[in-house]
């Protein structure tokens, strides 16, 4: 980045941040704390009022922006892209928005860039599996738990659970503090204080029903920052397979998120897998069929053979 970069990059910087330090540009920007100094010398100099001084933090002054930032190909389609993005995974209100701010972006491109960020996106694609029988409930389940985080109302909702609990069932109403939500393995999840439990619990929209936003208020706490949340790993079952090496894709493929460990046999490939239940992986392990072996646990291998056996009186 030479110098003229750094001058408009510090600039954004300041307009979206209300008080710097000359240390947090420095590191920003992979430079000395000397170098900023003189970047903010020059940069009064050319008129920009900035408000501050070494030590104390630097700030622009209220009112000021910058003219149109003109973009390059490659970050015209950096933004439209993820506003495709926006508007498939995102619900209504921001998917009308994203189109919005795609035609804003769009009118203020040079013909050139416009031309040559269209054939680029011309060659890239979004796309996702959302099962079209939750997709729109999911969106506006999206909708409504989204205000609720902003506004610090608590829901309630029936949850539909892939596997019973310790009581047999699968459903239960739950009244939670929605704390934030993240979208993960093509999923979108809520990430909450759970009554019930008496702490954070994951809970996936798409299987919701009967939400309700309700009146009561929560308080997020102050240690908790989504950015920087990371889930307890509570996958303690463990499972080894052998498979024929020509699925050996396919596995890897459907089910990496449980893979510990891969590796080689002379009778194949072994594939290690730690889940929370065995359950999880059972669907998948009867669809590869007669092409892999459950080694163990050997209480796997028996739930096997008595879907097996179910199977056979079928047919």
């Amino acid at each position: 980045m030479n110098k003229t970069e750094r001058h408009l990059a510090i600039t954004l910087e300041l307009q979206r941040s209300k008080t710097l330090r000359a240390e947090d540009l420095a590191s920003r920007f992979e430079t000395s704390v000397r170098t900023i100094y003189r970047d903010m010398q020059a940069l009064s100099e050319a008129g920009v009022p900035i408000i501050g001084a070494p030590g104390q933090g630097y700030s622009l002054m209220e009112g000021y922006f910058l003219p149109p930032v003109s973009f390059t190909a490659e970050e015209a389609v950096a933004l439209l892209m993820g506003a495709d993005f926006i508007e498939q995974r995102l619900d209504h209100t921001y998917a009308h928005e994203a189109k919005s701010a795609q035609r804003k972006i769009e009118a203020i491109l040079p013909e050139s860039v416009r031309n040559e960020s269209t054939r680029v996106r011309e060659t890239m694609r979004l796309l996702h599996g959302s099962d079209p029988l939750t997709g729109e409930t999911v969106k506006t389940y999206l909708m409504q738990i989204r205000s609720a985080i902003l506004e610090k109302h608590k829901i309630r909702f029936m949850y539909h659970k892939k596997m019973p609990g310790p009581d047999g069932n699968r459903s239960n109403l739950r009244e939670v503090s929605p704390y934030g939500l993240s979208l993960l393995h093509e999923h979108w999840v809520l990430i909450a204080h759970c009554d019930m439990r008496q702490d954070i619990r994951h809970f996936r929209l798409s299987r919701m029903t009967e939400l309700q936003v309700l009146e009561d208020r929560f308080l997020l706490p102050d240690r908790f920052d989504l950015s920087k949340y990371r889930p307890s790993d509570d996958r303690n079952e463990r499972v080894l397979i052998r498979a024929n090496p020509e699925i050996a894709d396919k596995i890897i493929e459907g089910v990496n998120f449980y893979i510990e460990a891969i590796e080689d046999h002379v009778d194949g490939v072994n594939f290690h897998f730690r889940v929370r239940h065995t359950e999880e992986l059972l669907h998948h392990l009867l669809g590869w069929g007669g092409d892999i072996q459950v080694i163990e646990p050997e209480s796997l291998r028996l739930r096997i053979q008595e879907v097996a056996k179910n199977i056979l009186k079928h047919y």
